[in-house]
């Protein structure tokens, strides 16, 4: 995947999720555009907490995947006939898409030395679409018409890892359990996320938070 320095981070979102070819991915770009999923933070106030930070997390995401795509074939020679590299692109720019709309702009107060300081930021609001977070993704992308493989819709639902399981769920635990299993995918997408927020795009600020 080589980045051109000229593009936007929109421009190149939406030029490798074209090279997918996939049936649906015109509507998918025209539902993101108009649900506001380019401007959207990735987060309120942890990674890319900014206008625009969630097709940045999207991309570092992608990025982040096909370099396991890529690397682990060399482990597990048999990976590349398991998992095409649009199913690659398509979850791993996907998956967060059930973020788009429930960040709203807002102020809220941050420690400083002597006292405390308004800061613009984001607040969340699930009331607009309350399904989930892994399985919203999914959900809305059905319904924006893009055409999905299992591997990839069950990369998206679970691609929080086990911070996205109802752990007093057997079923949420078992289902997790049988998608790892069954679908590469559904790994490479877990550590291209964890990757993504938690090496590619955590800065000193956050470090001094923790």
């Amino acid at each position: 995947m080589s980045t051109n320095n000229t593009m936007t981070d929109k421009e190149e979102f939406i030029q490798l999720l074209r090279s997918t070819e996939r049936e649906g991915v015109d509507d998918v770009i025209e539902y993101l555009e108009t649900e506001g999923f380019f401007t959207a933070p990735a987060s309120s106030t942890k990674h890319l907490c900014t206008e625009g930070g969630l097709v940045k997390h999207s991309l570092n995401t992608c990025r982040a995947a096909l370099v396991i795509w890529e690397n682990m074939a060399k482990l597990s020679p048999s990976l590349h006939q398991e998992v095409s590299r649009e199913s690659v692109i398509i979850a791993s720019l996907l998956h967060d898409v059930c973020k788009t709309d429930i960040y709203q702009r807002s102020v809220r107060k941050k420690k400083v030395l002597g006292g405390w300081e308004d800061v613009e930021g984001y607040k969340v609001s699930y009331k607009n679409f309350p399904m989930g977070h892994g399985e919203k993704s999914v959900v809305l992308l059905l319904c924006a018409g893009l055409s999905m493989y299992d591997d990839e819709m069950l990369a998206i639902r679970w691609h929080m890892g086990a911070w996205g399981i109802n752990l007093n769920s057997f079923e949420d635990t078992k289902n997790y359990d049988a998608a790892n299993k069954k679908y590469p995918l559904v790994s490479i997408i877990q550590s291209a996320d964890s990757l993504a927020a938690n090496l590619i795009e955590t800065t000193a600020e956050d470090l001094e938070e923790l």
